[in-house]
């Protein structure tokens, strides 16, 4: 199976993932890292480790036409199966969805359908837990439809909050999970292991 990472940030999940392929406990191969900032780090991660690192913005582009032609070239050429968005703080245009249909994840820093959508990412999410006072928080990871934070979830797992957490104690053990979680995910992925059906998840032994 051949990954495409999409980042907008420092690339920590995509590291893990890197590891994971290069360790042999996940059966892919991190073909193509895609960035929607020109100064990601993750661009820099994907460099030293020989993979393919590509800036891709709409601002750069005449058109919307030009810029998802220019998404599906560079899918095609580097030519991807499966994508997996790990801080990518734009949204999938949906002919992509479509193509890719069932192949893209999403990793979110709390249990969706709570503190997820349109401007909740980062600091904000567990601020807000945080504000909301829940006692517990964690990590989903669910397959992308045209809706911010929505399609069918793949997999998620708890994180305790404790009275005394801050937005960054709670974000760096939440951050934990998710490295943890994502490899295994997309191993699922690669094996085949996971089948949908509406918004249902099922995923074989």
């Amino acid at each position: 199976m051949r990954i495409a990472v999409f980042v907008s940030g420092g690339g920590t999940n995509l590291q893990s993932i890197i590891d994971a392929a290069e360790s042999g406990k996940l059966s892919a191969e991190v073909s193509l890292v895609l960035s929607s900032k020109s100064d990601a780090y993750a661009l820099e991660r994907a460099r030293r480790h020989n993979i393919p690192a590509v800036y891709l913005s709409s601002k750069e582009f005449q058109s919307r036409d030009y810029f998802l032609h220019a998404m599906f070239d560079v899918l095609d050429e580097h030519k991807i199966d499966f994508i997996a968005l790990a801080g990518y703080m734009k949204k999938v245009p949906p002919e992509i969805v479509k193509k890719y249909k069932n192949r893209i994840t999403n990793i979110h820093p709390a249990l969706l359908p709570a503190f997820g959508g349109k401007g909740m990412y980062g600091m904000r999410v567990h601020q807000a837990v945080i504000e909301y006072g829940c006692k517990v928080t964690g990590v989903t990871i669910h397959i992308v439809d045209e809706e911010y934070d929505h399609g069918p979830i793949v997999a998620q797992k708890c994180v305790p909050v404790s009275d005394q957490d801050t937005p960054e104690t709670l974000a760096e053990r939440v951050l934990a999970i998710e490295h943890l979680l994502y490899p295994q995910v997309l191993e699922w992925f690669a094996q085949d292991k996971v089948i949908v059906s509406g918004n249902i998840v099922k995923v074989s032994q």
